[in-house]
């Protein structure tokens, strides 16, 4: 039995979790560590899984998940140092951290496994990427994408492009959000009421992401198919790029990349 201890039971802490009973395992096999009591009486009766301190966690777990917020990181690999060895394999889901500050900070020969996920965990619909550290095995990281795959889809990339992910699958999500917030304002200005454009956009959302990955075409030839001439979608696509929607996309994109890359340097 592999035990896998949550370390920071915030919502993807929680989804997680709840993936991996959904997938199969067994409270038993489970673990978390919380710093609010309440939250932790909340996750146990809940889910039937045993909150512990980090100390416990590092003992009995086979496998330790750092879902902690970067700016926390330094208190808990504190901890862990004395605690952990090669037997331990531990899987970080912070954002711009690399593997390399946990070998540095944990003894020699623990296995790290990177990972960024997305918020869509909470529904089933992650989007992760592993990456692995120089004592991690190819053993390793199947056992990390079969824990992940129980909570959406999984990817392996080198850890060199990691931060371009947390730029656009970490991140993404939020900027889907902001464009539904703006689409769902746009209705409203034009004079529906907010449940109705709510309502409008939201299933848009959803049928267009359908198409994207069900029907194996282009972006470009699903907008085109959408975009008739002369009509009330080309109009709208010209005043987009009028007002350099595109390479706002491509600016912002690139900036969150290079916040990922400075949250790894703070810690060097």
């Amino acid at each position: 039995m592999t035990v896998i201890a949550v370390l920071g039971a915030g919502k993807i802490g929680e989804a997680l979790l709840a993936g991996l009973l959904q997938g199969g395992r067994s409270a038993e096999e489970l673990l978390f560590t919380e710093r609010h009591p309440e939250r932790a009486a909340e996750l146990t009766e809940r889910y039937g899984i045993a909150g512990v301190e980090v100390a416990e966690a590092a003992k009995r777990a086979d496998v330790l998940v750092v879902a902690v917020k970067p700016q926390d990181i330094e208190p808990v690999l504190a901890e862990l140092a004395p605690l952990v060895g090669p037997g331990s394999l531990v899987v970080s889901l912070c954002a711009g951290l690399p593997t390399s500050l946990y070998e540095r900070r944990l003894p020699d020969g623990v296995p790290v496994v990177r990972v960024m996920p997305n918020t869509p965990m909470v529904v089933g619909e992650a989007m992760s990427a592993v990456s692995p550290g120089k004592h991690a095995t190819p053993e390793h990281v199947a056992l990390v994408k079969e824990m992940l795959a129980t909570v959406g889809q999984v990817v392996e990339v080198p850890e060199a492009q990691q931060d371009a992910v947390t730029a656009l699958s970490g991140s993404g999500p939020a900027y889907f959000f902001f464009l539904v917030e703006a689409m769902i304002d746009a209705g409203i200005l034009l004079g529906l009421p907010r449940a109705v454009a709510e309502k409008l956009i939201i299933q848009s959302a959803v049928g267009a992401a359908k198409m994207l990955a069900e029907t194996d075409e282009h972006p470009v030839i699903l907008r085109e198919a959408v975009t008739s001439p002369a009509g009330t979608t080309i109009n709208a696509i010209r005043e987009l790029e009028k007002h350099g929607v595109r390479a706002a996309l491509l600016a912002a994109i690139e900036a969150a990349r290079d916040r990922s890359v400075e949250l790894g340097k703070a810690h060097e």
